[in-house]
């Protein structure tokens, strides 16, 4: 479905979507043809109020795909300004995701580097989220024990990779180990003993690789709307956050591409945009793409 809607009045009932996923305006890059620019401190209270309506709507998450602005050689830090705003008034979150995007080639200034990154953030209630896979978007892991990582253990101390744990992997991945064979564990308990197996799938971890440009956005359409990102951004947010058959909601719909996304992965979504004209725009792109689920036209 696609409405026209103002994010901080969603027609929704409470706890009705299964997750809330959006890219906001970023303070004033652009005027959206409504005059949507806001300074940082302006852009941090709307979206407190834009957030606390979408996670009235969600049953789970509320992610969003943001960024701030540097302008007369000042960062301003308006995604850091929502986390600890949010932190502040007793609101929970996880740990931001990134985005590595490629910058503009050329931009970054005369004294400092081009953007390559872009804010994921992910806000919640409190305790666990009630549905998320995020081996949904999981690899095999890189290294088998006693590969190339080590990492240290609670006290500081570090778990090498000593000859015990790469005879082990000669041995066979799931051999059993024992105590004397881990510095961590001998210092500990000395009756200690695991039989460890490596994962089919590995976390994908918070830096999410999606370049941007012509022939990635996913429909050619989706230059028409003023920032348009790749359909595989909110792809891989929809499968871990929001379950098979269930209801995605972008309460800045743009040109569709969340929508997109949920469909050719077995989901559905509500589209919510303050223009006419991009609710338009994402019921012309919907018609062209090969959907996994049917899709109603737009709503007034």
């Amino acid at each position: 479905m696609i409405v026209r809607a103002d994010a901080t009045r969603i027609p929704l009932p409470d706890q009705s979507v299964d997750l809330v996923l959006g890219s906001p305006p970023y303070c004033d890059a652009r005027t959206y043809g409504i005059g949507a620019q806001r300074g940082v401190v302006a852009w941090v209270d709307w979206m407190l109020a834009v957030t606390t309506e979408a996670l009235r709507v969600s049953r789970g998450a509320v992610i969003w795909i943001a960024a701030g602005v540097t302008r007369d050689r000042n960062y301003w830090p308006a995604c850091e300004g929502l986390l600890w705003e949010w932190h502040k008034r007793g609101g929970h979150a996880y740990r931001p995701c990134y985005w590595h995007r490629v910058g503009i080639p050329g931009s970054g200034g005369d004294q400092w580097y081009r953007a390559d990154v872009e804010y994921a953030l992910c806000f919640k209630r409190a305790g666990k989220l009630p549905w998320a896979e995020p081996l949904a978007n999981g690899h095999p892991p890189k290294w088998a024990p006693g590969g190339e990582t080590s990492h240290r253990n609670r006290e500081g101390t570090r778990k090498e990779r000593g000859d015990a744990r790469r005879n082990a992997v000669k041995a066979g991945l799931g051999k059993a180990m024992s105590a004397r064979d881990s510095s961590y564990w001998s210092n500990t308990d000395n009756r200690k003993s695991w039989n460890y197996v490596p994962p089919e799938l590995s976390n994908p971890g918070s830096l999410l690789k999606v370049k941007v440009g012509g022939g990635r956005m996913g429909n050619q359409l989706a230059h028409e709307s003023e920032a348009p990102y790749p359909v595989a951004v909110p792809a891989f947010f929809i499968r871990s956050h929001c379950p098979p058959g269930g209801l995605t909601l972008d309460p800045f719909g743009g040109s569709g591409t969340t929508a997109q996304a949920a469909l050719e992965n077995g989901r559905r979504c509500v589209l919510a945009d303050l223009r006419q004209s991009q609710c338009e725009l994402s019921r012309r792109r919907l018609a062209t793409v090969n959907l996994g689920f049917p899709f109603e036209g737009a709503a007034p």
